[in-house]
């Protein structure tokens, strides 16, 4: 059985006998993979000319709803996967992270696109740039979709969710990926990506697998392309200084494995809920996955008075986690990938026991539940104990990627942030703690050499996703020996793979490239009132000036009434001539108001409800006297899908308010969002 690419359209397999993948329990054949014979050059063309050019033709918010389609698809037939999966040694709780929570991924990153991007081919990114003193000269930046190939090189770990995870904002961004999966579990990443191409869901050229070598692929790639690559630190050094990435400054994000650590807080001593879960968490970090995690728990950093409590109490816990086939009832911790690396773990762990003392585990003879130790690719979980951290140099620097940490002591909180610094550069670190001030010091001092950074007490514990889950709203990646990398983060991961590109001109120009009205812009004043035009008939720059409305006394006293809100400054009159104003003014929010009332039209019409407000500023004070107009601009549209329970369509618009006074100073300036009617029902 050949384990096939899907390149330029079609499924093909290498013209060679390739590389043997096996079952990492019972050491069965699984398939042969090669990518030999392969058109590299051709993949990429294929992505730049046909899926990038498909993908840039649709809004962002139909690329992120063409995900959420997928996510739904896939899960639907997630037992499919999850039988493949069981081949690769994990456990069913182990597959739902890979599988499940890549498809979770997918979904996040789409209500993540829709919520915060716009529905356009492009994005406007951060305020306008005021760069002349008349207003006729501004800046601003906009992304746009590169025109080139995502390539993505994946670790062994997580076939699915390594996958998922990095092509979700690619393909929002409108950029089509390449999928380089591990070789020893290909087969778990082509079986996804069958689903996906036959799903018809996705157009065709935007998702390309690649099984087995990349061959010259390197060669061909351009300054429109990008590469992320997840694994071993020196596999990634490599790529990154490939000629080409070099010559081309192809963008290149790594994130590799660290040596993450997690501290045992001072006050979080033996009996205490902290202390419980911080066994519990180095327990899990260490059996998940048969601690084959690139956040897993290395090194264990604790105070040296609790280092036998927590090497007894780590001791009872994984005593309690057999280790044999995942099928079998009790197993609760699977096998390594294969035998390749399981010898590669030993040989990581004999080096840390030159240095450390093994206090679990450690033996190559042990029990395995349902299966052959000999044929499976199963590995004993492993604790070693560092007595003189600061004495030795293996537990900071060798990584045994498989189910083995090691404890070691800290007298106070400078030692403890020391050590986690000695990992130099770790994609999480985790402190459990009930100490608040604790918590500060240590996380201010640790935080440059950390991607993430768990602060974990029983007040979160409940909800909180622990040590090792990265999040799509959340950055995954670190600095230093973790590679220098970011994925995940939310929208900014989409913007990896966008341009950013400074725009410099006049208010009208910005306009119309933007699709967003440009302060200084000029206004569409019309006979008909912006509130009775339905979504589609409302252009960016229809502009309403409202008549005026001069601010009293009674305003006041009756706002006042009516809100409950009598501070000094609107009733008292010897107060507020002290007050920073130097005299009465008007509430805030009864200015903003006054201006709905100046600005809305009574009428029925296709104008559904206020949405929201955004972006308030109250920039001069409004007292007794004063006349107050309004502004009101539309400055962006967003379109929305209609919902099977929704009557009418609909569409949010974006205006620009600005309340100026009699001497047309502006008082207050605000974006207001309505939800307004589309025809297209």
């Amino acid at each position: 059985m050949k384990i096939e690419s899907y390149a330029c359209g079609a499924w093909t397999a290498g013209t060679d006998d390739g590389v043997e993948v096996s079952n990492a329990i019972n050491g069965e054949f699984i398939g042969r993979v090669s990518s030999q014979g392969i058109d590299f050059a051709g993949m990429l063309e294929h992505g730049r000319k046909v899926g990038g050019a498909a993908l840039r033709r649709m809004t962002i918010h139909d690329r992120a709803n063409m995900l959420k389609a997928l996510a739904k698809y896939l899960l639907d037939r997630k037992e499919m996967f999850y039988s493949v999966s069981a081949s690769t040694g994990a456990t069913r709780a182990d597959s739902w992270i890979d599988i499940e929570g890549g498809i979770g991924t997918v979904f996040a990153y789409s209500g993540i696109a829709r919520r915060e991007l716009p529905n356009e081919t492009f994005a406007v990114e951060g305020k306008v740039e005021h760069l002349s003193a008349g207003g006729s000269f501004v800046g601003r930046h906009i992304l746009t979709a590169k025109h080139g190939v995502s390539l993505h090189i994946n670790a062994f770990n997580f076939p699915c969710w390594g996958m998922l995870e990095k092509i979700a904002p690619s393909l929002i961004a409108g950029v089509p990926a390449i999928v380089k999966p591990a070789t020893v579990s290909s087969y778990l990443t082509e079986a996804m990506v069958r689903e996906i191409i036959a799903s018809g869901i996705l157009p065709e050229g935007s998702l390309q697998l690649l099984c087995g070598r990349t061959g010259d692929l390197f060669d061909h790639l351009n300054e429109q392309d990008s590469v992320t690559f997840t694994g071993s630190a020196a596999t990634g050094q490599m790529l990154k200084s490939h000629p080409n990435i070099v010559a081309n400054s192809i963008p290149f994000n790594m994130e590799a494995d660290s040596l993450n650590c997690s501290i045992l807080g001072a006050n979080a001593a033996p009996g205490t809920a902290e202390f419980d879960l911080f066994i519990k968490g180095v327990a899990q970090e260490t059996t998940v996955k048969a601690g084959q995690k690139c956040t897993a728990i290395r090194r264990a950093i604790v105070p040296r008075d609790y280092v036998d409590a927590v090497i007894e109490a780590l001791r009872a816990r994984l005593d309690k986690t057999p280790v044999g086939d995942p099928s079998v009832e009790g197993v609760r911790m699977g096998s390594l990938i294969g035998r390749d690396q399981v010898e590669d773990v030993w040989q990581a762990v004999e080096r840390l026991a030159g240095d450390n003392e093994i206090v679990h585990g450690g033996q190559r003879d042990f029990d395995v539940l349902g299966a052959d130790c000999r044929k499976g690719a199963f590995f004993p979980s492993t604790l070693l104990y560092c007595d003189k951290p600061f004495q030795t140099d293996a537990a900071h620097s060798v990584e045994a990627f498989g189910p083995v940490s090691t404890i070691m002591p800290y007298a106070n909180a400078d030692e403890a942030i020391e050590l986690a610094r000695m990992g130099r550069g770790s994609l999480v670190g985790s402190l459990v703690t009930a100490d608040n001030d604790e918590a500060a010091r240590i996380v201010l001092g640790t935080a440059p050499w950390h991607g993430r950074l768990l602060v974990l007490n029983s007040d979160c514990a409940k909800e909180s996703t622990g040590h090792g889950s990265p999040l799509a709203p959340l950055v995954h990646g670190g600095p230093g020996r973790a590679g220098g990398g970011e994925e995940l983060g939310g929208s900014r991961a989409i913007k990896h793979y966008m341009q950013r590109t400074a725009l410099q001109g006049s208010p009208d120009t910005l306009t119309a490239i933007t699709r967003q009205f440009t302060t200084g812009a000029t206004p569409k004043l019309g006979p008909v009132h912006p509130f009775k035009k339905t979504f589609d008939e409302v252009e960016i720059g229809d502009s309403l000036i409202s008549h005026r409305r001069t601010v009293t006394e009674a305003d006041i006293v009756n706002f006042g009434c009516l809100s409950g809100d009598h501070f000094y400054v609107h009733f008292d009159e010897i107060g507020a001539k002290e007050s920073f104003f130097g005299k009465r003014v008007a509430h805030g929010y009864f200015v903003l108001s006054a201006a709905a009332g100046l600005f809305v039209d009574p009428a029925q019409g296709p104008l559904m409800a206020n949405y929201g407000l955004e972006n308030l500023r109250f920039t001069e004070p409004v007292g007794i006297g004063d006349t107050i107009r309004v502004r009101l601009t539309a400055k962006e549209k967003i379109r929305k899908e209609k919902r099977p329970d929704e009557d009418r369509a609909a569409g949010v618009v974006v205006w620009d308010a600005e309340i100026t006074n009699q001497d047309n100073v502006t008082v207050a300036v605000y974006d207001i969002m309505t939800l307004v009617e589309r025809e297209d029902n």
